[in-house]
């Protein structure tokens, strides 16, 4: 099991400074290889199958990042 690390950003915290159109970027980047990586699994040619996964927690993290930018946060 993995230590937590107090020094090492996590993967959001190194999106949030990114310009939106950044984060789209990345997005259709990361949907393109998912669309290839299915292709490759269909011919039963994917090395690692653990870069689906990776790729689809990817889209998301983006997706919550640009969420988070579009909407004001509300103040308590």
């Amino acid at each position: 099991m993995s230590t937590y690390r107090k020094d090492k950003p996590t993967a959001a915290t190194a999106l949030r400074p990114l310009a939106p159109v950044e984060l789209h970027k990345r997005i259709r980047e990361a949907r393109e290889e998912l669309l290839s990586l299915r292709l490759k699994r269909a011919t039963g040619a994917v090395e690692n199958s653990a870069r689906f996964r990776a790729l689809r927690r990817d889209v998301a993290r983006c997706l919550t990042v640009l969420s988070g930018k579009s909407t004001p946060a509300k103040k308590k």
